[in-house]
């Protein structure tokens, strides 16, 4: 539409076009749900089961395949380890992202997750295990929050922090639901059936993206503006220019950092409280209270990263995680549970949207696929040494709270790192001005 056109709606607008990049035509709409909403829901549930599924759900199955197979928590919690297959193949998802769009590859994904969840209810061996779990671990990284930040950039530019904190929620409340579900069928039908309902529910979602999810908003545009295209195309660094950044690699640290909350204290959680007196139904409860404050979490922080950036909301959360295991340390099988399961809840919550709304900010749309899947991929660390580190600790003392330490050390030091960032976007010039 040139400058003289004028739209039946007697509104005058002008495509945008930044660096040569003629974006598609998109008709103004003031208000009311679309297209775009319609995307950020089947992200919020394919995010909500995939992680609910993975992380939150994880401890569900540790006390009954601990019974049935006589498996250690080390040989156990090393099949959670084995999520380090996801972050390695972070990097390859980001670039197919990039170039193909984020639909197929969340389609791929939540296939390869449900064949996963399906066959471990033939597994009789730990290498079987062992096998399954990366197969799941492979799909779960092209399934949730790294197309849903590559979606909610390009629909929602203005509104980016809210949104991706709303589509991010889907983890908690899928977590919120999918721990008492999970609990419910493995008590009255077995571990089996519950890996088995697990991989029908994804299949119906891989139908849902195939049907709803568009990687580009054409007429529809939930925000029609200039900053669509440019955030999408030209706004940013590429991966080669944000890699030679110093921010780039305090980021990597403090994201890192950041990461060990669902290896090393989540999936931990629930055995936790039951090695610590609470019943497997007080214990799942316990994790119900934390899916659903973290919902709300994320829904905050994704507001308070429009006001006060994302990375420095990012520190106030690792701060606040840091308080809430710290009490449950202290809290025993006491009533104490329930005030450190809202402060752990508050902090817990906004770390899945807050790491990709730190890439968005820090370096721009035009390569978020490369450079989100880098960060991913440096989640292997915690991913493979978090439940390995409270595995053995466990085995050796029969007590989590060493593990639960380290981590409240980690997470602190992420903040630090994360807070030393501020400086160094200032120090990058205009490129990292964004970060500031």
């Amino acid at each position: 539409m040139s400058d003289s056109e004028t739209p039946a709606n007697g509104v005058t607008s002008r495509a945008p076009e930044a660096a040569g990049f003629a974006p598609e035509r998109v008709a103004p709409r003031a208000s009311g749900l679309n297209r775009g909403h319609a995307v950020a829901a089947v992200a919020f549930i394919s995010t909500g089961l995939s992680v609910g599924m993975t992380s939150y759900g994880f401890g569900v199955f540790v006390e009954p395949l601990a019974r049935e197979f006589g498996w250690s928590r080390a040989q156990i919690n090393a099949g959670f380890s084995i999520g380090f297959v996801a972050a390695v193949s972070a990097p390859l998802y980001g670039a197919l992202i990039d170039r193909f769009g984020a639909r197929p590859v969340m389609f791929v994904s939540l296939l390869l997750m449900a064949s996963g969840f399906l066959i471990r209810t033939g597994m009789t061996q730990l290498w079987h295990w062992y096998a399954v779990s990366g197969l799941v671990s492979l799909g779960s990284a092209g399934a949730a929050l790294l197309p849903a930040g590559k979606l909610v950039g390009t629909w929602f530019p203005r509104t980016r922090g809210r949104m991706m904190g709303t589509v991010a929620s889907g983890s908690n409340l899928g977590g919120a639901i999918i721990v008492p579900a999970a609990t419910w069928i493995v008590a009255a039908s077995g571990w089996r059936m519950a890996y088995a309902a697990f991989g029908l529910a994804l299949i119906g979602v891989a139908v849902a993206v195939a049907i709803v999810v568009r990687d580009r908003p054409g007429r529809e545009s939930a925000e029609p503006t200039r900053k669509t295209a440019e955030n999408d195309k030209s706004g940013g660094l590429t991966l080669r220019d944000a890699v030679r950044t110093p921010l780039f690699y305090f980021l990597a640290v403090g994201l890192t950092a950041s990461a060990f909350t669902h290896p090393l204290i989540l999936t931990q959680l629930m055995p936790h409280l039951i090695n610590e007196g609470l019943t497997a139904t007080t214990a799942a409860w316990v994790l119900t209270v934390s899916s659903v404050v973290a919902l709300s979490s994320k829904i905050i922080m994704g507001w308070l990263s429009e006001r006060i950036t994302a990375r420095n909301a990012t520190v106030v959360c690792l701060v606040i995680v840091s308080a809430g295991i710290g009490m449950f340390i202290a809290a025993g099988s006491t009533w104490l549970v329930w005030p450190a399961v809202l402060v752990f809840g508050l902090g817990l919550g906004g770390f899945g949207a807050l790491r990709t709304l730190v890439v968005a900010e820090s370096f721009g749309m035009r390569a978020f696929g490369g450079i989100m899947g880098v960060f991913t991929f440096l989640t292997v660390v915690p991913i493979v040494s978090g439940p390995l580190l409270a595995g053995f600790t466990f085995d050796a003392t029969q007590h989590y709270g060493p593990a639960f330490g380290a981590a409240i050390g980690i997470f602190l030091f992420g903040a630090v790192v994360l807070t030393l960032a501020g400086s160094v976007a200032k120090a990058s010039g205009p490129s990292t001005a964004a970060a500031r």
